[in-house]
């Protein structure tokens, strides 16, 4: 409904020119908008099968970890996760998993949800992880190889540095040392 306003919407640049016209939504990237949607399903589907629940099970291990492993772990997991699915749809995902993790385990919910989202964002190694990652891919100078193989240090690194920064800076600034 909200599109429909852009074939409406006078655009101001010269007159009866609208924000939209037929020539313009053809030339769109629609596998674009049709990959995110896609990764918005695969995580509703996720949620309405039960695999949500599956995969909180395969995290009940961290229970009596130590910090030090919680955090890279639970990065980890949604960062493999959102190469499957958008980074938005893994965040969707994948927060509300991880604080009730955090609550069954006796952590405190951020200690696994920042970990989680920053890991979601780490979608560097398949197209389907990040709109950005689409657009580069579907130009077809970027193959599924160029990502994986300048992704995965980016990935390794990214996991690396969260792994020392919060058990730091986490518990000063989000206070993750107390139990909630």
């Amino acid at each position: 409904m909200m599109a429909t306003l852009l074939f409406i919407i006078p655009s101001g640049k010269s007159d009866g020119e609208k924000l939209m016209d037929w020539g313009k939504c053809r030339r769109l990237q629609w596998h674009i908008v049709l990959l995110l949607g896609a990764g918005f399903a695969i995580a509703d589907g996720f949620k309405a099968s039960g695999l949500t629940d599956i995969l909180a099970g395969w995290l009940g291990f961290l229970r009596g970890a130590p910090a030090l492993a919680v955090a890279p772990v639970a990065c980890a997991f949604s960062g493999l996760l959102t190469e499957f699915t958008s980074d938005d749809a893994t965040t969707t995902l994948v927060l509300p998993l991880l604080a009730e993790l955090g609550r069954t385990i006796g952590v405190h919910p951020l200690l696994l949800m920042v970990p989680g989202a920053v890991g979601a964002q780490l979608s560097y190694l398949l197209p389907t992880g990040s709109p950005g990652n689409s657009v580069g891919f579907s130009t077809g100078y970027v193959t599924i190889k160029d990502m994986v193989v300048t992704g995965m240090p980016i990935k390794i690194v990214g996991v690396a540095a969260l792994t020392v920064l919060l058990p730091t800076l986490g518990v000063a600034v989000f206070g993750m040392d107390q139990k909630v």
